[in-house]
């Protein structure tokens, strides 16, 4: 089989053209990043889902493909504004979806996110709770998926619904984190409601993609970690395991989250409205249908998860650093604003 991987050059596409190695599948790689050893094995395509001309190329010149792995999205703070955001998610998906559709793809799979979601439910959330962003990513994704509804009576759609996708090479917003606990900084954690939020292993989530090539029809599945920690857990298990010394403190959800929102709005902080209305929330799928449907089954725990990522950061921070410039969003450390004030005070 062939499969065209979206974003492949980024850090979970990575993670998913090995896992389909692996398994023995051939694929190609669409992106606007270029990765030089799949253009040396004639696997890249250099593209901008937002041109829709640029995509139909693509499957005239590598195609046919068994199956459209659609990974690609444009993050809230890479974004060069709104609009482009929108047209890359919402845009590249529809031009993609219908490039499929031309060309007679069986199978696209669309990796969405838990940001659809930026209220609190206070229990797991299933496949069929509505959702309810709160912000441009998470609305961009919930229309990107409404997009991919319309395209089910000629294709089957398999929608994933992720949480946070780590392993090692993930840095984004982590590299904060991980700055704190390898200089031994007090770590701040908002509130003590002390409350589950889940993550996923990106070999994990890899996994249940391989396992979806071979379901038939359409459908949405939730993904994520087993018996989830608190953010306060995940963070003194990281601690511990690497021996550092940092503490936890807590701030108070008042005037804590109201600061947030507003250095948010002045544009001095990396964290958005998803971290101000969830950081002190609970944030766990119901992964019931999944394991059911696929057979499938995650394999490691948040704290696990987030230590192979601290590691990495560690082992290859100042490389990560000289590099930046050129790396996927993912890849490269989400600039402190505000948050340096408090790395000073901690």
């Amino acid at each position: 089989m062939k499969i065209l991987v979206t974003g492949g050059t980024g850090f979970f596409g990575c993670v998913l053209k090995e896992h389909l190695q692996k398994a023995g599948f051939d694929y190609v790689n669409l992106d606007r990043l270029n990765d030089l050893q799949d253009a040396v094995a004639g696997k890249m395509a250099l593209v901008d889902l937002r041109e829709a001309e640029a995509v139909e190329a693509v499957f005239r010149e590598f195609g046919p493909f068994d199956a459209v792995c659609h990974v690609a999205a444009e993050l809230a703070h890479e974004a060069r504004d709104k609009q482009a955001l929108w047209n890359s998610n919402v845009g590249g998906t529809r031009n993609l979806a219908e490039a499929c559709r031309r060309h007679g793809i069986k199978q696209l799979i669309f990796t969405s996110t838990n940001c659809l979601w930026g209220k609190p439910l206070d229990r797991p959330v299933v496949e069929n709770d509505p959702p309810c962003p709160v912000e441009v990513y998470g609305r961009s994704k919930l229309a990107a998926e409404q997009v991919l509804n319309d395209y089910r009576t000629s294709l089957d759609v398999v929608i994933f619904r992720s949480p946070t996708i780590i392993a090692p090479g993930r840095v984004g917003l982590l590299g904060i984190l991980f700055d704190f606990i390898a200089e031994g900084r007090r770590v701040p954690v908002v509130g003590r409601k002390n409350k589950p939020y889940q993550f996923i292993a990106a070999d994990d989530y890899a996994g249940v993609i391989l396992l979806a090539l071979n379901h038939k029809g359409s459908d949405v599945f939730h993904v994520g970690s087993h018996h989830p920690t608190s953010l306060e857990e995940s963070y003194r298990y990281v601690i511990q395991r690497a021996e550092s010394s940092s503490k936890i403190y807590h701030l108070p959800e008042f005037p804590t989250l109201p600061v947030m929102r507003l250095c948010h709005l002045l544009k001095i902080s990396p964290l958005g409205p998803y971290q101000y209305n969830m950081i002190a929330e609970e944030f766990v799928f119901d992964t019931t249908h999944a394991e059911r449907t696929l057979n499938w089954h995650p394999t490691k725990t948040n704290g696990e998860i987030l230590y192979s990522a601290y590691e990495y950061y560690v082992k290859h921070k100042k490389e990560l650093e000289d590099t930046a410039e050129s790396l996927p969003a993912h890849r490269r450390a989400s600039r402190m604003g505000i948050i340096r004030l408090l790395k000073w005070i901690s």
